[in-house]
């Protein structure tokens, strides 16, 4: 059963999780950090938003993490993130890592994988230019195909072809749908792998996962009774709990970091 969260009354979800010994904060990033917006590379993590990510990185026994369905390169470039943050990345869908002290985790790919990518891109760059608006991403291991700029009809239309191309040339490729997004990907790892790898990583006795979009559903699917997901906006979830904006998810973790230090004082 999801409740909507309602700003300023007492919560006992709320305090649990900030009061957990060892919390891991999880954030989406579009949608739920920052605003969604038509050109994908200027999204930024609302000011509040990062001013409470900072706080929570540096109390102790607390970690955060952005997980993205952005690959690496473009998450740091949007979450202003540079060598010396705090702040845990998990960039495409959790098949990519950066940690604070180390730095980016190495990952095998093979030259037939990076082969098919770079052909499926010299395949769907022109394609795509017959379609006003859509724009293709050149991810880590697929591509994303952003339609928000363009008109419904010519967004779904241009969704079709590229689904014909994918399965006459990516039959096996893992596809995901979001908010005016489609999606196609090598590797197969969700943001419920992430939260799985991330928790066992920092130790966390109690996980705060939210996020706004279908893809974050796989990551909320996975959380336990201590833990605490957080669906932004509107749309059928598997969270506890619901807020209106990525305003409130400011609003929210503010509540949460003062709690957290009120209970270690």
């Amino acid at each position: 059963m999801t409740r909507v969260w309602t700003p300023g009354a007492p919560d006992p979800q709320v305090t649990a999780i900030a009061r957990t010994r060892v919390l891991l904060v999880a954030l989406d990033f579009d949608g739920t950090a920052s605003a969604l917006v038509a050109d994908p590379m200027s999204a930024r993590a609302l000011p509040e938003i990062a001013d409470a990510v900072q706080r929570l990185a540096l109390m102790p026994d607390t970690s955060v993490a952005y997980v993205s369905g952005r690959s690496l390169t473009h998450l740091r470039e949007i979450a202003e993130h540079d060598d010396d943050s705090k702040v845990i990345l998990a960039g495409s869908h959790g098949a990519q890592y950066w940690f604070p002290g180390e730095g980016e985790a190495e990952i095998v790919e093979t030259e037939q994988e990076r082969a098919l990518r770079e052909s499926l891109f010299d395949e769907l760059e022109p394609l795509l230019t017959r379609y006003p608006g859509v724009e293709l991403e050149r991810k880590t291991f697929g591509v994303g195909i952003h339609g928000r700029p363009a008109d419904p009809a010519v967004e779904r239309a241009a969704f079709t072809a590229v689904d014909e191309v994918m399965a006459r040339r990516a039959a096996r490729w893992r596809r995901r749908t979001g908010d005016r997004i489609l999606e196609f990907s090598s590797r197969h790892e969700g943001k419920d792998a992430a939260i799985t790898a991330l928790r066992a990583r920092t130790g966390a006795t109690g996980v705060l996962f939210a996020g706004d979009d279908v893809t974050d559903e796989d990551g909320l699917r996975v959380l336990g009774a201590d833990d605490l997901g957080v669906r932004v906006g509107a749309g059928d979830t598997a969270a506890a709990l619901r807020v209106r904006s990525p305003q409130q998810i400011a609003a929210l973790l503010g509540v949460i970091a003062d709690e957290r230090a009120a209970g270690r004082e």
